[in-house]
């Protein structure tokens, strides 16, 4: 049992225990015997059911039990009564070895066969029902069993109701009581035609379960419950689009030139990208599956339609994915002309794009953008290192101001005009719960009190639209993340992670508030005005990432000086070129699979993190691209890299994770893994590499 230290067994209880194993397996034995040779006599059915009532678990013998009850029947009489003799024989067994072990599967899986024959009477099952679930309320088994014989009684959803509120009555913490509520409520739910029925039920259930947060507000049960009720208030409707790369309107110069002196990514309309893969980023408030050129039309007059493949954004290879791309070939547009080509992106109009459970993406959406391609120059030879330090950037708001378009904000909402669709008994309802919660937070400092209360607040915010950017509760929000990392301790690094989501949507809520974070780089020689843009999310004690909609635009990024042990959701980011993730808490390569993603990305910093601290992280070898695996594109150069080389075997994880990138800079330094070696190896696996912690390596 759970919490019971192990003993050393004693000399008497040894030789005890090795006694009953010798006449256990005797009489496995002779079963086995009678079992092989199809043996079904009193004699043999006898020993068969000793050996389930010392070993419910074995399951041949219930086999073996199901052939023999075939056989008896095959050669009784056939009537009514020796028959049912046959099978209340059976129900007998299985009650005996659920005396032994009521978890047994194959007890239960075996009683249920029985009662499914039809020639058992079913009144002793839910006394006996209520024998077990007294000595274990939360035995699953009993429960699964008890819905099973309740729809063979034909016992309604009513007594059953109210079955489990006559348990939860004598018992708040009964937890299986509760989710066998939630599992009927849901049966009824789906039979109300009418929406207003529903949340009549709903709302009762409110109160029901408000008693018992009130009587004992640190039991988890009636919060799970309550958790339930508010995803049946808040159900999640059909996908939404809810943002994209281009931004709808916007008017766009691609140049080929992918140096950052050459081009310095100073504006929002101009950048650099490979021109045979000008990436398209579709962004979803929910995963969904089916998009591809049938779903998602795109018009123009340098690309066809069947030609874009779609993938979806995905570190876990899945066909599903909130964050999908597709990349338009702008190679053979004529780069001698400033001529613009209008693209139109049209999806929704036909179905196939779905959630994954199973509503159909109802709202069609219209992205129409424009490009023009710079003419491809001579690119410069000049080598120049991206430096980090505070005094390479520096404030240029008037320029900003014309740079980032206030479209990233509320492009698609005004492009399609969308309409909010949550009720005035969904807002009622949450500001009643709101309300409810806060009145017990000022009787109890329930933990989980306010981590509903987190969660409630920033379902207000965003219940106007899935675009809204308000963030009215968010100080309040931050400070209950803030008490729960004091309060509770063990989990402190969830509750940094939840708070981090919060802080990100506060900090990039608005286009005024993104500005403010917003710097020009100086650290290059160009003929541009003004350096390149980059987003400074640093020194924010941000440990999980997040609000990647509204980041899509972003080429340079410095997310140095927080506390971020994952980038997950970072692969969205496909225009990214610099990355700053130095001095932070990333434990191994497999923290980084994202950047795989990011095919854009030259310049990376990773100094100063714990790679190579720790043991290695070994979920890549169980669910993704690894040598024992074939989720990965793994794609051998057997002149340059053999796969049997050994830094590949050393140093897997790096590999996996650099081995599509371009990286022209790469900072690594202060972590454990570096070391002369590995610093060698980093070469092979980027051959563009030009600067490695700050050395030039075509000088060294």
């Amino acid at each position: 049992m759970h919490g019971r230290p192990r003993t050393a067994p004693k000399p008497e209880d040894a030789a005890a225990s090795a006694a009953k194993a010798q006449k256990l397996r005797a009489l496995q034995s002779q079963f086995l015997s009678y079992h092989h040779n199809r043996i079904y006599t009193k004699e043999a059915l006898d020993a068969s059911a000793k050996l389930l009532e010392v070993n419910p678990e074995y399951y041949t013998a219930w086999n073996y039990r199901k052939l023999a009850v075939e056989h008896r029947v095959k050669e009784s009489d056939s009537s009514p009564e020796s028959v049912k003799s046959v099978f209340d024989d059976e129900l007998k067994v299985v009650e005996n070895a659920l005396r032994q072990n009521f978890k047994s599967y194959g007890a239960w899986y075996h009683r249920k066969w029985v009662l499914s024959k039809g020639h058992s009477s079913l009144d002793h099952e839910l006394q006996l029902l209520d024998r077990f679930q007294k000595a274990d309320s939360r035995n699953f088994h009993a429960w699964n069993y008890r819905r099973f014989v309740a729809a063979l009684l034909g016992r309604s959803v009513e007594d059953e109701l109210q079955y489990t509120e006559d348990l939860i009555g004598n018992n708040f913490s009964n937890y299986s009581a509760w989710h066998n509520r939630s599992m009927l409520l849901s049966e009824i739910l789906k039979k109300k035609e009418q929406e207003s029925s529903s949340q009549d039920i709903i709302s009762k259930e409110y109160e029901f379960v408000l008693n018992a947060l009130y009587t004992d507000p640190d039991d988890q049960s009636g919060w799970f419950y309550h958790l339930w009720l508010l995803d049946q208030t808040f159900k999640a409707k059909a996908p939404l689009l809810v943002s994209s790369w281009p931004v709808p309107g916007s008017d766009l110069v691609v140049s080929g030139n992918v140096s950052l002196a050459d081009h310095p990514l100073s504006s929002f309309s101009e950048f650099a990208v490979a021109l045979e893969r000008f990436p398209v980023v579709l962004y979803f408030n929910q995963t969904v599956e089916g998009v591809n050129s049938s779903t998602v039309t795109i018009q123009s007059t340098f690309v066809q339609n069947e030609d874009v493949t779609w993938k979806p954004l995905s570190p876990q290879n899945s066909r599903a994915s909130k964050v999908w791309v597709g990349y338009l070939d702008l190679s053979g547009v004529d780069h001698h002309s400033s001529a613009s080509h209008t693209v139109e992106i049209k999806l929704g109009h036909h179905q196939g794009i779905m959630s994954s459970n199973g509503l159909q993406l109802s709202i069609p959406f219209d992205l129409s953008f424009t490009v023009s391609a710079k003419p491809l120059e001579t690119q410069s030879s000049k080598e120049e290192k991206v430096a980090w330090e505070e005094d390479r950037f520096y404030a240029c708001e008037t320029h900003l101001q014309l740079a980032i378009p206030s479209l990233c904000y509320d492009g698609i909402a005004v492009e399609n005009k969308y309409e909010p669709t949550t009720s005035d008994w969904q807002i009622g309802t949450i500001a009643e719960e709101i309300s409810q919660i806060r009145n017990l937070l000022a009787i109890s400092d329930s933990k989980i009190g306010k981590i509903t209360l987190a969660r409630l607040l920033m379902a207000h915010d965003a219940m106007s639209s899935p675009y809204a950017t308000k963030t009215v509760h968010a100080e309040e929000v931050l400070g209950l993340y803030s008490e729960l990392m004091k309060l509770d301790s063990s989990h402190s690094q969830y509750y940094r992670d939840e708070r981090s989501l919060v802080l990100l949507q506060q900090l990039l809520s608005s286009r005024e508030m993104l500005l403010r974070y917003c710097f020009c780089y100086g650290g290059i020689t160009s003929s541009s005005t003004y350096g390149p843009i980059c987003l400074r999310l640093n020194n924010q004690s941000i440990s999980r990432m997040g609000s990647f909609d509204k980041l899509l635009w972003v080429q340079m990024l410095d997310l140095s000086d927080n506390e971020l042990h994952s980038i997950e959701g970072l692969e969205a980011m496909q225009l990214l070129q610099c990355l700053n993730l130095g001095r932070n808490k990333l434990r191994s390569f497999t923290a980084l699979d994202p950047l795989r993603y990011l095919k854009s990305l030259k310049v990376l910093s990773i100094s100063h993190n714990e790679i190579g601290l720790h043991s290695i992280d070994t979920t890549r070898y169980s669910c993704s691209a690894s040598p024992l695996s074939h989720n990965g594109e793994i794609i051998w150069s057997h002149d340059v890299f053999p796969p049997e080389d050994s830094d590949v075997t050393n140093y897997w994880e790096a590999f996996m994770v650099f081995k599509s990138l371009e990286l022209t800079q790469l900072d690594i330094v202060g972590n454990a893994v570096t070391n002369e070696k590995f610093k060698s190896f980093l070469p092979k696996v980027l051959p563009k590499l030009q600067f490695l912690d700050g050395q030039n390596l075509h000088r060294i």
